[in-house]
């Protein structure tokens, strides 16, 4: 695993550490700060009101338990957005239990004795408050602090799925590409970070212990050290410049406020798209960022606000999600009434299909599907019961599994959820029976997999399809750029790059330069 080819590759996803360190740092430390900013009045005030304790210790106890997932996922749809907004109100939530508890705790144990002796002496309940018992409680509620940033910092990684920058882009890209590099260096920076926030915490709990200045400035200056830790590695990077050719002089004239925002989906296709859009983009000397790995209705919702500027789709899911179809039309009927569906509904532009189809398939093991003489869906059906399936979770819940389950009566004895990445494997050991996967990907092209056809087309078209912001839309040199894209990229060109991720290992951007040069 860590031959020269792994250490030749670590530079390059180097090269996404201080935006995405900067993101992690920015989340966690600003969340735990607002915890902490919450729940230390809060825990005072409830220190003496017993009632009170038990109903808010409750409340906080109720939001620990929800999965961050989940917690995630509501905020986005509670909040009706995604981005930074979403997964830091999430963060700030889960900061709360261990700093309001231990708030509680550190009050409590004040030693009566001194409390009457600050009454003794004339001191109000405010003067009281200030200079003895948070003084005598600091400990206890450094300690709940060092909790919360732990678990913060840790779960700060699960904002990748909503578009929030972290160190999640590692871990999450590194699994949907198989990337062991890139997991290794999201797992080493997090995992470092939550250990090192730890540790200047824990200083500052024995300063308080200890009533040492020195240690409190120290662990404080560490801690500010740590948070402009990113903007030193943006310094000492070297930034690429872009030199605008002549064929280009009117891209170059053009006034961009921001970066355009790219979006992509959670799976080795998108990543490489994105690199592709992105480019296309620098060709037409336009600045980007990148949102990756946003769920379909998230990516699509993304885009109609505003938070992203362009993305990849697929004509069958914006057809059943989107406009809520279920008809069978032809694939040019239903690009048509998609592009006019968007653009009359949020002003969002269909430039246009890439020329590739990245249809859902169901398949099976070749050895089990002889033996058992399955080669379509309806023999399928007379088998389901004894098989287990496995895909995406995604699937289970879209309106297209709903219409194949009713059309052919499939109902299968086990159904299981995983990461694309991971089925291919699952398939192999038999740990599922049938899988479904996706057209162009480069793992299905294995001869010891065959794929099972669809007779009465129930499965609609997956085509590939450009949409652009109304931003986007409105800067004629980018999209004219953009626009070149369509029509250029074969199944098996598809196919290919994919392959060149999942099975040779390559990375995403070598996949990229790859369908580049096919497609020129």
């Amino acid at each position: 695993m860590f031959d020269a080819d792994f250490w030749a590759r670590v530079p390059y996803q180097l090269s996404f550490l201080p935006d995405r360190l900067g993101g992690h740092i920015f989340l966690a430390f600003t969340s735990i700060l607002a915890g902490v900013l919450i729940s230390i009045p809060l825990g005072i005030f409830c220190a003496r009101r017993p009632k009170a304790e038990r109903v808010v210790v409750t409340i906080a106890n109720i939001i620990q338990t929800i999965p961050g997932m989940a917690l995630l996922a509501i905020m986005v749809f509670a909040l009706n957005r995604t981005g930074v907004l979403p997964a830091w109100i999430a963060l700030v939530l889960y900061s709360i239990l261990p700093i309001l508890r231990n708030t509680i705790a550190g009050m409590k144990t004040v030693d009566p004795g001194c409390i009457e002796a600050a009454n003794g002496i004339g001191l109000n309940k405010w003067q009281r408050l200030r200079i003895v018992e948070l003084p005598l409680a600091s400990p206890t509620i450094i300690a709940g602090i060092r909790t919360a940033s732990a678990w913060v910092v840790g779960a700060a990684t699960l904002a990748y799925p909503v578009g929030a920058t972290s160190l999640g882009d590692y871990i999450f890209a590194g699994l949907q590409t198989t990337n062991p590099v890139a997991l290794l260096v999201g797992c080493v920076f997090s995992a470092g970070l939550a250990l090192l926030l730890d540790m200047l915490l824990g200083g500052l709990e024995r300063a308080s212990q200890r009533r040492s200045k020195a240690w409190a400035l120290g662990s404080i200056g560490g801690m500010v050290a740590v948070a402009l830790s990113p903007l030193l590695l943006k310094a000492v990077q070297p930034h690429p410049t872009i030199t605008p050719t002549d064929h280009l002089a009117e891209a170059s004239e053009f006034t961009q406020e921001k970066p355009y925002v790219i979006g992509g989906k959670p799976f080795t296709e998108q990543y490489i798209l994105i690199e592709h859009l992105q480019d296309a983009l620098q060709e037409a000397n336009r600045q980007t960022d990148v949102k990756a790995g946003l769920g379909s209705t998230v990516v699509l919702q993304s885009l109609q606000r505003g938070e992203i500027d362009c993305y990849v789709d697929y004509s069958g899911t914006l057809w059943a999600n989107e406009m809520q179809r279920s008809d069978n039309v032809s694939s040019a009927e239903m690009l048509i009434d998609i592009a006019t569906n968007l653009k009359e509904s949020s002003g969002v532009l269909a430039l246009g299909p890439l020329g590739f189809s990245n249809d859902y398939v169901f398949a099976m093991r070749k050895e089990q599907a002889e033996q058992l003489g399955i080669k379509s869906l309806e023999d399928l059906a007379t088998h389901s019961g004894n098989l287990t399936a496995a895909c995406e979770i995604e699937f289970w819940s879209r309106p297209e599994w709903k219409n194949v389950q009713s059309e052919y009566g499939l109902q299968f004895g086990n159904t299981k959820s995983m990461d694309a990445t991971l089925m291919y494997g699952a398939l192999q050991r038999g740990d599922a029976d049938v899988i479904v996967g996706y057209r162009t990907d480069g793992r299905l092209a294995s001869d010891e997999i065959v794929e099972l056809t669809d007779p009465r087309f129930v499965l609609p078209p997956y085509d590939a399809v450009l949409l652009v912001s109304p931003r986007l839309a409105k800067d004629r040199a980018a999209t004219e750029r953009l626009r070149k894209m369509v029509n250029t990229i074969s199944t098996e060109q598809m196919r290919n790059s994919n392959g060149m991720v999942d099975i040779k290992k390559k990375s995403v951007v070598e996949a990229a330069n790859s369908l580049d040069a096919s497609t020129k």
